[in-house]
């Protein structure tokens, strides 16, 4: 049976919107928390319950669809992407905001079928921000159409990027070196402390350009979708075809602006893949 995409994207809509009334109400709260792979890694009781509504939700009505979700993964399930509908779920994107009520995290979701991705939805309760997309029919914030900022020149260009999770050393490292040549070459450098939202503002505008490299799919699934049907590009840091698994990931406002910031950054290729 084809799978009613329209019908598929108001269900989950709210499943998300529902999710995201746990996480504003309790971003004020003391939180208690675990460490995953270090000490700024972090994982609360929230971000359990939230990945465990949206996949309880949808296997309810979707029973045969499948999941990569971030906490899934870290409690030591492989994520396997296949041509099968995959729900790539990222219940708190900004748990170390959340953790400090810092107000920029968010339930970032997509659907991919025959990995393809048909919808994606990125919403941030505690400020009331919900980007959305589906294949094919546009970006929204707050039910608003957005558009891509369409800057091309480097030395006007807003970026935004992370620190990220990892304090490897040569990662770490890397990240420096790449801060430091664009700091000295773009207008400004911006971090939200949320991968997903960070991907969110170039496709609303605000940014001009998104690097990471250590990311996760989970973190990246949904603010593609947006950037592409916003009008942007996404790719990998060295210019070739975006590969979601590759935990490496370069957006930006126009063709013409990813050349000129590709030859720029030192490349990393973090290892396991997802």
């Amino acid at each position: 049976m084809t799978l009613d995409l329209n019908e598929c994207y108001a269900y989950v809509f709210g499943l998300v919107k529902d999710a995201g009334k746990i996480i504003a109400a309790r971003n004020s709260e003391k939180k208690s928390m675990v460490e995953k792979s270090s000490d700024i890694d972090l994982l609360t009781e929230t971000d359990q319950q939230v990945e465990r509504l949206l996949m309880d939700g949808i296997t309810s009505k979707y029973p045969d669809h499948k999941f990569i979700g971030e906490e899934e993964t870290s409690a030591g399930k492989k994520a396997e992407l296949t041509d099968a509908p995959t729900w790539i779920i990222d219940p708190v994107d900004g748990t170390m905001n959340f953790v400090h009520s810092f107000p920029h995290s968010c339930v970032s979701i997509a659907l991919l079928i025959n990995k393809i991705t048909e919808i994606g939805i990125i919403h941030n309760p505690v400020l009331n921000q919900t980007f959305t997309a589906c294949k094919g029919k546009g970006a929204f914030y707050n039910g608003e159409q957005i558009r891509v900022s369409g800057e091309n020149r480097l030395g006007h260009a807003l970026a935004t990027t992370e620190f990220g999770t990892s304090r490897d050393e040569e990662k770490t490292s890397v990240v420096l070196e790449n801060i430091g040549k664009l700091v000295r070459v773009v207008h400004g450098i911006r971090s939200t402390g949320s991968a997903a939202l960070n991907i969110a503002m170039v496709a609303q505008g605000g940014a001009d350009f998104n690097y990471e490299f250590g990311i996760h799919a989970w973190d990246i699934a949904a603010g593609d979708l947006i950037v592409r049907e916003a009008g942007g590009v996404c790719l990998d840091p060295a210019g070739g075809p975006l590969d979601l698994m590759s935990r490496r990931f370069l957006c930006a406002s126009t063709q013409e602006l990813a050349d000129k910031i590709i030859p720029l950054l030192t490349q990393y290729y973090p290892q396991p893949r997802d």
